[in-house]
């Protein structure tokens, strides 16, 4: 499953709307472009009038030259200024869009689509949508604002004298419609293609162990070659629109030119214009052609950049969308008839459970019988496909995503640490004193570096144990009332799992707390037991009574024990 790209309106529509935050620096920008747009056609004209008249002081007109250069140049310089201001800004508030976007995609959205396909919109779209922004969304400003001009001052010398540009502009106008109706979907293919790419190199190296352990470096090379075939092939297929275009933008660049020369100097033979206006037409027509190549090519640009924001605004269309249901005031959460499938297949069956405030349940049993799912389901990040996961009679995908976290947490045996202090990794769950970092660090045995510490991506490596204790000490922090533990310190030794469990029992005292473990030990100091087996809660109570049933529970003990 891959993440959905948001439609050509859906682009427009929210374009339109970022560039429209800003009515006054773009409003400015415009006004700064056309008025060094209109510098720089004084030049043209003033050496028609050269030409009409060559008895005309050239020093004055040299003069005149210079100064309109320089007034452009200044005018030119101001303009790129706020132009580049908004675009960063513009650039900055999508960015900042984007990454609320992705933090509140569903877990469960995220692995279902794969880290290729978020990567990829989180690296190689962003650039391409920088490039775009910074570079191409501004040239087509600039240039869109000297063809009107451009046009503008043709028209103003001689009316006839446009007729030769007009009907060039129809080519012009069919070949990049034709060009752009084909170009969106070829830059997804080539987008998606990519995805695919970075999707199989990361999954090679983080499995690159594996792969050499099986002796599977020829598959995966095999694979990985075929990917790359996909993404040549796609970006081939975008080159060959490119390779049909460009030749009759080239072609539309010169015609003009010669045309208005030609049809000029038959209007100057019949006397219905002047040296000059021919003479001033040809050079702003011939003006035109950089502006209006310009404008082309970064309209490809702007193709490659609407492909990469149609993926991001995609990322939209998968948001948690929860309800605004009340706020319970109870802590028990219960579950009723749980039915969850991964695909069409059902992993778990009519699961009823309720969990009594305050109290530790340890939750066991067989490899795949679906105890994580049953954990994350009590968490709420997954919805049941039947059935209901209530909190205080409310269900969960009913409450804010925001109060939802606050009162329930899911840790799991993976954790990632985030570069930057370790005070930095601790306090992004809620600001806090050192004093209360401590405290939580004290809380699951931390001995590793201190709070200044710089720790993750080149910084102090901690070992996985550290990562868990990590983790932990984040949830000491957060203060949930109900904590669902997904084998949470299966990286720890036992002798310091059992050390680190009972401390936590100490500071976690009066929270409800859903222990999924292998080690039965944290059964054994659990006040109740669930066994899973095959999708379903076979057995339910004390040690004690599990025991003397010599059920399920009895046999994985004995086991354990032996």
């Amino acid at each position: 499953m891959r993440l959905p790209v948001a439609s050509a309106a859906e682009v427009k529509t929210y374009a339109r709307r970022l560039a429209l935050r800003h009515p006054r620096e773009l409003s400015l920008a415009l006004v700064l472009h056309a008025l060094a747009t209109a510098s720089g056609l004084t030049v043209p004209w003033l050496l028609s009038r050269l030409v009409e008249d060559p008895g005309r002081r050239i020093d004055l007109i040299a003069a005149g030259i210079a100064l309109f250069v320089v007034l452009q140049g200044v005018l030119t310089r101001q303009a790129f200024a706020v132009s580049s201001r908004l675009g960063e800004r513009v650039l900055a508030e999508l960015r900042e869009e984007f990454v609320e976007r992705v933090l509140r995609l569903p877990l469960a959205t995220v692995e279902r689509a794969g880290t290729g396909d978020l990567l990829s919109r989180t690296t190689r779209d962003i650039d391409t949508l920088n490039r775009s922004v910074r570079q191409a969304l501004l040239q087509v400003v600039i240039a869109l604002v000297t063809c009107l001009c451009t046009l503008g001052a043709v028209l103003l010398t001689g009316p006839l004298l446009l007729l030769p540009t007009l009907l060039v502009l129809p080519v012009l106008w069919l070949s990049t419609r034709w060009y752009l109706k084909r170009a969106r979907d070829a830059y997804l293919r080539e987008n998606a293609a990519w995805a695919e790419v970075i999707d199989g190199l990361a999954e090679t190296v983080n499995g690159a162990r594996t792969v050499a352990a099986l002796g599977r470096e020829e598959l995966r090379r095999e694979h990985a070659d075929a990917q790359m075939a996909g993404s040549y092939a796609a970006e081939r297929a975008s080159l060959r629109l490119r390779t049909f275009w460009y030749p009759v933008l080239e072609l539309s660049y010169v015609l003009p030119v010669t045309l208005t020369l030609l049809f000029g100097g038959w209007l100057y033979l019949e006397g219905h214009v002047s040296l000059a206006q021919v003479t001033a037409a040809t050079l702003y027509v011939q003006q035109l052609a950089h502006p209006l190549d310009m404008l082309l090519a970064e309209l490809d640009e702007l193709q490659v950049g609407g492909a990469s924001l149609a993926r991001l605004l995609g990322v939209a269309d998968r948001v948690e969308e929860r309800g605004d249901g009340p706020l319970p005031d109870g802590v028990e959460v219960s579950a009723r008839d749980v039915r969850y499938a991964y695909g069409t297949r059902d992993v778990l069956h009519g699961i009823d459970l309720d969990l009594r405030p305050g109290e530790r349940i340890a939750v066991v049993g067989p490899s795949g019988a679906g105890k994580s799912t049953l954990g994350r389901l009590l968490a709420g990040i997954d919805a049941p496909r039947t059935g209901s996961v209530t909190l205080d009679s409310v269900p969960l995908e009913e409450l804010p995503p925001e109060e939802l976290r606050h009162r329930i947490a899911l840790v799991t045996q993976e954790h990632h640490v985030f570069r930057g202090t370790l005070r930095e990794n601790l306090t992004l769950v809620r600001p806090a004193s050192d004093a209360e970092l401590r405290d939580a660090l004290a809380a699951v045995g931390w001995e590793g570096p201190g709070l200044e510490a710089a720790v993750g991506s080149g910084g102090a490596d901690l070992t996985p144990a550290q990562a868990q204790q990590l983790a932990l000490a984040r949830l000491v922090l957060a203060d949930p009332h109900t904590l669902v533990l997904d084998e949470a310190t299966s990286l720890i030794d036992p002798r310091a799992a059992r050390e680190l469990e009972r401390s936590l029992g100490a500071v976690l005292e009066g929270r409800t707390v859903v222990a999924i473990a292998h080690r039965l030990h944290t059964a054994h100091d659990a006040d109740r037991d669930a066994v899973v087996e095959g999708g379903r809660i076979t057995e339910l109570g004390t040690h004690t009574e599990l025991l003397a049933l010599s059920g399920s529970y009895a046999a994985l003990w004995r086991t354990w024990n032996a």
